[in-house]
């Protein structure tokens, strides 16, 4: 049916109408579910430019599954990291995978996946506990909820065994005084599970029964029951092994496995009991609860034993308090000196025991999950688990944050308590062209992170409203302002948010506009101006950029439920600084109705607006209405957009209906009606995506301009709360468990380092930093041999020698043997000229028998000694020698002392006699230089060799 209009284009440029269809080619009169299948009506054919309506469609038609990769999982491990032996690594369980992370680089080295039920229930998979095998340190033990054991391999990546317990499994412990066995806390099978009874603490032997040896599932050889317990929080074995503790409730649930029949005995607490840490090496317990106490229990004594059928204990304890909210974790220091636990306040406390003194990490990001004690190398660190999935090591010596792993920060409790799920803008996300990164909602609802799903790493945060990060006070929660939209340019130099907080009975309600422009150097958003409340009080419910490449002619719109359209526009200021800011350029209305969408065309010659029962295509220029349009197919119009990159036809959409309306013909070219309201509609180059929403499944539907049945209908496992283009085929959303995907035609998965299954080399285990290097520097790390005594040749180049100190002091060969060649290399003797020796003169010298296993490199060089000198010398030994009695005695020689053992200081040879020696008048007498004797450890003296 043609729409009716208000007013002619005035000046309008719109592309050729194409040639119009012809009767002839639609499909013959069909009857039933045929004619439901062609989607033609024949009571609207007379009309060639518009092609008729199908009014149902069965998802029975869907062709195919569409291609979708996950970016990153919703899950954030609630498990404490297990640390291997040695420290290099820890495990993290996320979801139903194992994720191996390298201590000294916190990247993902491994991923290591348990096998899926057969079941078909995704949610039964998850792994719930771990730990490392007490007699294998090269063993993983893990737990999931579909009832199985899993016992790994993780040098070579392998899974060795999997035990079926048949029930759900929550808490995992072993102790290598009890071998072959592991205790669990699982779920009773009870259809009318008891509030008091509803889980019970088995032994679990890692035997396998021998009917069940050649099954990939196994089961084991003994299974025996040890106590009842309530929904549990905590179980842990004592340093010592004897004690096993569960916690669970308001209670705490002890038992001595040294009795024959191992029991419970109830301890009773005032609050309920969040976390369970056992001390390292002494008998006694700490645990968390629900108001914020710590409490530490001292009830590890024969009386555990004595049982008293009905009646729960107290025992002595000594309490803690810091903490407004449920302590999230607790974690003993290695010595046992301090006790660290952490929460929703996301600050790490730690409490030294024996005073009860505290200290604190503050602001760590996001509220603390689990709280882990590293032990690689010679400095003890602190390892936190945030709840938006970020790891932290914690320096022990400078209680600061050494180094961090985060992939994207998502925690679905924090974004999820205030957030609409019926609403598609209630997650924004945007596609940053430049950079090639995702801006999507971060852990808090007031930030948003950059993203970059090529390299799979978190960039930065950017927070768009500074909030408080304290979640509650008290048991009421918080109202934080919420970002509600977020749109960038084209360019990828400009990006508006919308952040609205509602206004209470104590504080008035927020709502601003912001401006961020794009630093290329810096590679940061920075705030350019703010708009306080751009619509009143009233909410936002639109914005879009032009598509404009310049800045000079780009605008923004916004629309408002006060029922005004607002253009935006860039200014410069006058004053010195002459800088640009955005600022109202027009605003307009139409009949008092409420604008719900706004749309550029693809050329920013129109601007359509989406009023109740009306599309209006304004001037953006002159801000005068062109054109008015009504569509009755669709009574109450939600949305609009521009079809095409001639912008010549328009979508309308609104409930379960479609109508495409082409701008030239001025009328609706066909109408397509859903069983389910209409999501969203995604733009391609020439055609665009429908999408529609069922339970947990969302479908797509691809149309073309020219015909009303769908291309193509496809179907993604998932629900999307948020969606944006990503490449001209591609899409990327944020599904309703609030894991980031990327669907569309030819995704590939994008290869990261770790993401799958691999053996991790013994010598590829990172080095950790130790004392001698904190000493000597990071060379003292260099691998280098001194297994025996460098020889002379060794010593005697001065690269060699100057070498030897770069290395640590305990390698170094003894300092007397080391001392004439480290002083001839850093004492150059005095460069004299010679003059030149006659023919006569060229045989006296000083001949050196050297020994045969010295290498020519280190032949001394041969002295010239002429009368005068030999004189001066005959001189001074008449003057101190043969008449000490006339000159004070001289002091002895200090001793050198190398290694711990001393020895007496010489040169190497004996006192020379006076030989008789031809001389040269030009000579400059010279003392003998220290390059002269060779070292000592030749184990030979030098001899005077003349004429």
């Amino acid at each position: 049916m043609p729409a009716s209009t208000s007013k002619e284009p005035q000046n309008v440029p719109l592309p050729q109408s194409p040639s119009p269809m012809n009767v002839s080619q639609l499909p013959s009169k069909r009857k039933g579910k045929e004619k439901q299948a062609t989607g033609i009506s024949q009571k609207r054919r007379v009309a060639p430019k518009s092609v008729d309506t199908l009014n149902t469609w069965n998802t029975s038609d869907v062709d195919l599954d569409w291609g979708w990769i996950s970016l990153a999982d919703p899950y954030t491990s609630k498990v404490p990291p297990v640390f291997t032996k040695d420290g290099s690594y820890f495990f993290s369980l996320v979801g139903p995978h194992i994720k191996i992370y390298s201590v000294a680089t916190v990247q993902v080295v491994s991923t290591l996946s348990a096998p899926r039920s057969t079941s078909g229930d995704v949610s039964s998979d998850l792994l719930t506990c771990a730990i490392l095998n007490p007699h294998n340190a090269f063993q993983l033990i893990t737990g999931s909820l579909n009832g199985r054991i899993h016992i790994w391999d993780f040098l070579d990546a392998n899974l060795l065994k999997t035990i079926d317990v048949s029930q759900p499994i929550y808490h995992l412990c072993a102790h290598e005084k009890h071998k072959d066995a592991v205790f669990v806390a699982v779920a009773r099978p009870s259809k009318h599970k008891s509030k008091d009874d509803n889980a019970v603490v088995l032994r679990v032997s890692l035997k396998t029964a021998p009917a069940s040896k050649q099954s990939s599932v196994q089961k084991s050889s003994e299974i025996s029951p040890i106590g009842k317990t309530l929904f549990p929080t905590g179980l842990a074995f004592s340093a010592s092994g004897e004690w096993l503790v569960a916690t669970a409730g308001h209670k705490a649930y002890v038992t001595s496995l040294s009795s024959p029949n191992p029991q419970f005995t109830k301890y009773v607490s005032p609050e309920r009991l969040c976390c369970l840490a056992f001390h390292p090496s002494e008998d006694y317990f700490a645990t968390g609860d629900g108001k914020g106490n710590i409490r530490l229990w001292y009830c590890l004594n024969e009386q555990v034993n004595v049982k008293a059928v009905g009646v729960e204990k107290k025992t002595q304890t000594s309490s803690f308090h810091w903490h407004a909210h449920p302590v999230a974790s607790l974690a003993f220091t290695s010595n046992g000196a301090y006790l660290l636990s952490g929460g929703e306040e996301a600050v790490l406390v730690m409490w030294q025991l024996e005073t009860g003194k505290k200290e604190f990490v503050p602001r760590v990001g996001a509220p603390i999950s689990t709280v882990s004690i590293s032990k690689a190398g010679h400095e003890e660190e602190y390892l936190l688990g945030l709840a938006d999935g970020t790891y932290l090591f914690i320096s022990a010596a400078s209680l600061k944050i050494s180094r961090g792993y985060s992939r994207i920060r998502i925690d679905p409790s924090v974004v999820q308590s205030g957030a609409s799920t019926s609403k598609i803008t209630a997650s924004p996300i945007v596609s940053h062209a430049t950079t090639s990164t995702l801006i999507l909602p971060s852990s808090h609802p007031s930030s948003l992170q950059i993203y970059s799903p090529t390299s799979s790493k978190f960039i930065s945060e950017l927070e768009v409203s500074p909030s408080n990060r304290v979640a509650r006070k008290d048991e009421k929660a918080l109202e934080p302002a919420k970002i509600e939209l977020v749109v960038i340019t084209s360019s990828g130099e400009w990006m508006a948010t919308i952040d609205r907080r509602e206004g209470d009975a104590n504080s008035h309600g927020e709502n601003y506009l912001k401006f961020w422009w794009w630093d290329r150097k810096a590679g940061f958003w920075i705030l350019n101006t703010r708009i306080d409340r751009p619509h009143g009080l009233s909410k936002v419910t639109d914005i879009a950029f032009s598509p404009s490449q310049e800045s000079a002619s780009l605008l923004l719109v916004t629309t408002g439920e006060d029922n005004n359209i607002k253009t935006w526009s860039i200014r410069t200021s006058r004053d010195e600084s002459a800088s640009d800011f955005w600022a109202v350029r027009s605003t307009f209305s139409f009949r008092s109705q409420t604008p719900t969408c706004v749309s550029w065309a693809p050329d920013a010659s129109l601007l359509a607006v989406s009023l109740g029962i009306y599309i209006v295509l304004y001037d953006p220029i002159t801000c005068t209405s062109h054109r008015i349009l009504t569509t009755p197919e669709c009574p109450e119009v939600s949305s609009n957009f521009f079809v095409g990159t001639s912008g010549r036809y328009l979508a309308v959409v609104g409930g379960h209906d479609l109508a495409l309306w082409d701008l030239v013909l001025q009328s609706v070219r066909w109408h397509y009606r859903c069983p389910s309201p209409i999501k969203t509609v995604l733009p391609l180059q020439d055609s665009f995506v429908v999408l529609l929403e069922a339970v947990t499944i969302t479908y797509a539907c691809i149309f073309s301009p020219l015909s009303s049945a769908p291309s193509r209908s496809l179907k993604l496992p998932f629900t999307l709360r948020g969606i944006a283009s990503y490449t001209p085929t591609n899409f990327v959303g944020i599904t309703k468990d609030w894991s980031v995907v990327v669907f569309g035609d030819n995704v590939s998965a994008i290869s990261e380092e770790g993401s799958a299954a691999r053996g991790i080399p013994t010598s590829s285990v990172p080095q950790a930093r130790t004392l001698f290097q904190d000493i000597f520097g990071k060379s003292a790390f260099t691998p280098q041999t001194f297994t025996n005594r460098p020889s002379s040749a060794a010593i005697s180049a001065s690269s060699k020698v100057r070498s030897l100190f770069d290395g640590p002091s305990y390698y170094m060969p003894p300092l007397e043997s080391l001392f004439d060649d480290v002083m001839d290399d850093f004492l150059k003797p005095r460069q004299v000229k010679m003059a030149s020796i006659s023919e006569d003169d060229a045989d006296v010298g000083m001949d050196v028998d050297e020994p045969a296993d010295v290498p020519p490199a280190v032949v001394r060089r041969k002295l010239v000694v002429n009368e005068e000198e030999m004189g001066m010398f005959v001189d001074l030994f008449k003057a101190h020698a043969l008449k000490p009695k006339s000159h004070p005695q001289l002091p002895p020689a200090r001793k050198a002392t190398a290694n711990g053992v001393s020895k007496p200081r010489t040169n190497g040879h004996s006192t020379p006699k006076k030989p008789s020696v031809k001389v040269s008048p030009n000579i400059i007498p010279q003392a003998p230089t220290s390059s002269s004797p060779l070292p000592a450890t030749n184990g030979k003296k030098r001899k005077m060799v003349s004429d």
